[in-house]
């Protein structure tokens, strides 16, 4: 095996620690939802090396130094958004990270607007 390949990955049977091992059967982060364009930052990465933290919550905090969105931080990681959730829930109760949303995208509601625009795009 290359010397660059992850060390806990069988290319035949998958990874050798199953997701559900990660987060001991969670499927939901314990404190709230983490939007996928979330930015996390760590607030403490000295203070990641509390005990009861998986090598995956140290990942996560060394790697969220900067911000970096969760999606992104999931890619990086190579674990699935679920995972990357539940582990940034237990990080978040922890005190280890803070989460920035960004503001949500205003919709036009008025309907006067959005029957101006359908009546427009029919005159196309």
């Amino acid at each position: 095996m290359p010397a660059d390949a992850h060390d806990w990955l069988d290319h035949d049977a998958g990874p050798v620690v199953r997701p559900y091992a990660m987060t001991q059967g969670r499927v939901a982060p314990s404190n709230g939802e983490f939007d996928l364009v979330a930015f996390i930052v760590a607030t403490a990465p000295d203070g990641a090396s509390g005990a009861g933290l998986l090598p995956e919550h140290h990942a996560i905090v060394t790697a969220a130094w900067e911000p970096i969105s969760v999606v992104e931080l999931a890619s990086a990681l190579d674990l699935s958004i679920g995972v990357i959730r539940v582990l940034l829930g237990d990080l978040r109760s922890a005190g280890l990270i803070s989460m920035y949303e960004p503001p949500a995208a205003s919709a036009p509601h008025d309907v006067d607007v959005l029957k101006a625009v359908v009546n427009g795009l029919r005159a196309l």
